[in-house]
């Protein structure tokens, strides 16, 4: 199941609306990888497993 990382729901000053979805590591790579070049966040394994452990699974989209 693909899943989603909402950075609407992160506590932020900046007000950010990314929404990054897809498999489930392809999400924390990117969503890490924003949160270090947008937010100035330091990659390390507890910032993935913090992404990790926020992704929710995406709904379907219905034709």
């Amino acid at each position: 199941m693909r899943k989603v990382a909402d950075c609407r729901e992160m506590p932020s000053e900046m007000n950010c609306t990314l929404t990054i979805s897809g498999e489930e590591e392809e999400v924390v790579r990117a969503a890490s990888e924003h949160a270090v070049s947008v937010h100035g966040h330091n990659d390390s394994p507890e910032l993935r497993e913090m992404i990790r452990s926020g992704l929710k699974n995406e709904m379907p989209q219905h034709a």
